[in-house]
């Protein structure tokens, strides 16, 4: 716990996803995560929200999809008689845009002498969503090619890989990586 303590007190910026209570009860609640390090981002992901019933509840897009009706209408679309949810993790893709989105924010706010942090749930993601419904496709389904993948192989803990190409870039700017993916615990906890 120390250790987390100590990275924290130089970190920029902190993303977690864990259920909102669970930093509280190690001790390391908002105030106190404030009080070890004034300027920094904190970027929190909870599945059901910050508030209500569900606040404590563990969950994953899947999960969510399921409780949020998604999948009810997936099923309904589909004709199926058990729920349907999307064939992608789409509320954990939307969610990752959202976060890095608040963190570039907080960033820009920082630099003129304001923090900022932000808190942002799949179940909201998912309500954002639904309001944009878009007109069903009955044809021209997706079909995997070549060309969705970066053409450069990754070195990963498990063997060569490719990644899906970045939906958009910045600046011109390739997405590139340090370290490729592998085994949780690698690595020694600290900063470069």
């Amino acid at each position: 716990m120390q250790r987390l303590k100590d990275l924290m007190k130089e970190a920029d910026v902190f993303v977690h996803g864990y259920r909102a209570d669970a930093f509280e009860n190690l001790g390391l609640g908002r105030d106190m995560r404030r009080s070890l390090n004034p300027h920094m981002i904190d970027v929190s992901l909870n599945a059901y929200g910050w508030s209500g019933p569900w606040v404590a509840r563990r969950g994953f897009d899947s999960l969510v999809q399921m409780s949020c009706g998604i999948a009810a209408l997936g099923m309904q679309e589909a004709g199926e008689a058990r729920p349907v949810p999307l064939p992608v993790q789409a509320l954990d893709h939307a969610t990752g845009y959202l976060v890095a989105a608040c963190v570039l924010e907080a960033l820009s706010k920082r630099a003129t002498g304001q923090i900022t942090s932000a808190r942002l749930s799949l179940a909201g993601t998912a309500h954002l969503l639904a309001q944009h419904r878009c007109a069903r496709v009955s044809e021209g389904a997706i079909v995997q090619s070549s060309e969705d993948f970066d053409p450069k192989r990754e070195t990963t803990g498990w063997g060569p890989a490719l990644r899906v190409k970045a939906p958009m870039d910045v600046s011109g700017q390739a997405m590139e990586w340090a370290l490729g993916v592998g085994p949780l615990r690698r690595h020694d906890p600290h900063w470069s």
